[in-house]
């Protein structure tokens, strides 16, 4: 009796997996994802303008949103996961520089949408790759991040500059640090299904962003 209520409880926590996954991936596909100026295509001219863009951009671009997400989870499942978060950080700051000075990155969007794809796969695993290897994808993911929101606010003065650097990096701290003490909280273990559910939608997700990003 108790295996079959299992058996049924399991099956029941799949569908609404697979469920959870395609609406996100519909809604995700269907919506303009790569649309991240919170004035729109007009640079930010002072601090408070630049402060406010910084904090939009990562909550508008749903990818990024999905990514940031994903590393505070992935950092939940590791002692000093915390490192993950701040590798993370710190290089989206070195790639929003990258694109202030003019260098490129190649098909950042591909590798921000492949970034969200591939955290979800990490997340959904059993056995998760160590630490260091996770630090060091998310450095390198933090670098076509960063890329993407220098975007915004090429061509600012430095007051808005350095307000919009301030603005997504506080906002990405909170998202990621969130879903960290929410994972530890709710979760409780490093292998817990729901946490590996979790992954499973953020691998829908990536899908999606993949798709949209290389068929356009």
């Amino acid at each position: 009796m108790v295996f079959k209520f299992a058996s049924i409880h399991s099956v029941r926590l799949t569908k609404i997996t697979v469920a959870t996954i395609a609406l996100i991936s519909t809604v995700l596909i269907a919506t303009p994802v790569f649309a991240h100026h919170a004035f729109g295509e007009i640079v930010p001219s002072n601090g408070v303008e630049g402060f406010l863009s910084g904090l939009a951009h990562p909550m508008i671009g749903l990818d990024h949103f999905a990514f940031v997400i994903a590393v505070g989870l992935l950092a939940a499942t590791k002692r000093q996961g915390f490192w993950l978060p701040v590798a993370f950080l710190l290089s989206a700051l070195g790639g929003t520089g990258i694109h202030l000075f003019t260098l490129n990155l190649p098909a950042p969007e591909v590798f921000i949408s492949f970034s969200v794809l591939a955290f979800g796969i990490m997340l959904a695993m059993q056995n998760r790759p160590n630490l260091p290897v996770l630090v060091g994808l998310g450095t390198i993911a933090g670098l076509f991040h960063g890329y993407a929101y220098g975007e915004a606010i090429i061509g600012a003065s430095m007051a808005p500059l350095v307000a919009y650097l301030a603005g997504f990096t506080i906002i990405q701290l909170v998202i990621a640090l969130s879903s960290y003490f929410i994972a530890k909280q709710i979760f409780n273990k490093p292998e817990s299904l729901r946490l590996r559910y979790a992954g499973f939608i953020l691998c829908g997700a990536g899908a999606a962003f993949l798709s949209a990003a290389i068929l356009g």
